[in-house]
């Protein structure tokens, strides 16, 4: 190769990095368009972050198979974080002002998705559906659309449902991180409304295994209810560690959590936990929806292994497909912010999203289920 070709395409490279902005490095070309997503696809929680990528996979094959959209195929590019904050900081910043992408989708949390926000806000790119109802995610920004319920709307079902049965002891489990207290502050809010207290608080760093003294403490305080907060593993953790050393308490979690794999870890033990959901049952094919992602995931995965995290990013997925129909064919960052914008009550067969220029939270769906003996849901 001459020198002037090594320096064209050194130029071409240099543009591509170093100037996101320009419509051919948004991700976008005639025959692709490139979604990012950052996840825990390693470690503790790495179940969590591998039924994001699939619902949201199955969507995409889904549409792909029947030409992609405007004749264009969908392809999603996954950075693992490991469920580390910095990590999924970075990974924004590579996905965007390196590979270029339209969109941000489907971060696993609000620690992990904002690190990325920077670059986001820098480069004026669309993040669709964190799978957070954390209110720092909730609060107005242009750029990020969320397609949930808050935890704050969870935890007030989950309160409301306990004290309505009469209970009034309740202990919280919670990540000693700013995400983690704003759910505490969710609980106390509830509780408070009620004239109530929690009677214990163990707060646990992200990935701590040693959980000894702070389930000790709690099984001490003898709460009827002790809500959780946490992801699944330190979730089971807590609840088998605690059933061990006697505690009689009903446990309940949010959404957050990742339920089929909660499920899963705690086998026997989970009879009977409650978990809020924050989509329909995965297992209901008589919802639309559902019948439509149960297809496309089986057809994905090669078996029928449904869950509700990956239901979630199916459905958030169509959301974001929709916005990139409804942009055109002339598809840039900014008119698929454009083009978001007008998904309003949009129904994608059961479930509603309704987003306009002045808010991006697309729904407030919530609604609890119970762990069977069979490791199933009940509602």
């Amino acid at each position: 190769m001459t020198k002037t070709g090594v320096a064209a395409v050194a130029f071409g490279l240099f543009v591509y990095v170093f100037a996101p902005n320009l419509a051919h490095a948004q991700g976008v070309t005639k025959t692709t368009i490139l979604i990012g997503q950052s996840g825990p696809i390693s470690g503790a929680n790495k179940e969590f972050g591998e039924d994001i990528r699939d619902g949201v996979l199955a969507y995409f094959s889904k549409v792909n198979a029947a030409g992609g959209v405007h004749g264009r195929k969908l392809q999603l590019i996954t950075l693992d974080d490991a469920n580390a904050a910095k990590q999924a900081g970075e990974n924004g910043r590579i996905l965007i002002e390196q590979r270029g992408v339209l969109a941000l989708f489907g971060y696993a949390s609000a620690t992990l998705s904002l690190p990325a926000l920077p670059f986001v806000e820098k480069n004026k790119t669309p993040f669709v559906g964190p799978f957070t109802g954390a209110e720092p995610m909730r609060k107005f920004n242009r750029y990020v659309y969320n397609i949930r319920a808050s935890y704050a709307d969870e935890l007030e079902q989950i309160v409301e449902f306990y004290t309505s049965t009469g209970m009034k002891k309740f202990s919280i489990l919670h990540y000693d991180d700013a995400i983690g207290k704003e759910n505490l502050g969710a609980v106390e809010t509830a509780l408070t409304k009620r004239g109530l207290k929690p009677v214990s608080i163990s707060a646990v760093k992200r990935n701590q295994t040693d959980l000894g003294d702070t389930v000790s403490n709690m099984v001490k305080a003898s709460p009827d209810v002790v809500i959780a907060t946490t992801l699944y593993r330190t979730t089971a953790d807590y609840i088998k560690q605690a059933r061990k050393i006697g505690s009689g308490a009903q446990f309940a979690s949010t959404s957050f959590v990742g339920a089929s794999a909660l499920a899963t870890d705690l086998g026997a033990q989970g009879t009977g936990v409650v978990v809020a959901q924050v989509v329909p049952p995965y297992s209901k094919s008589s919802i639309e929806v559902v019948k439509e992602y149960q297809g496309a995931i089986e057809k994905q995965l090669g078996k029928k292994d449904y869950s509700f995290t990956s239901l979630e990013a199916y459905i958030g997925a169509k959301v974001l497909v929709e916005g990139i129909r409804r942009a055109g064919t002339n598809l840039t960052r900014e008119s698929l912010l454009k083009a978001l914008d007008t998904v309003q009550r949009f129904d994608v067969g059961g479930y509603v999203v309704d987003f306009s220029p002045t808010n991006h939270n697309g729904s407030r769906f919530v609604e609890l289920t119970a762990i069977s003996k069979a490791g199933r849901f009940a509602y």
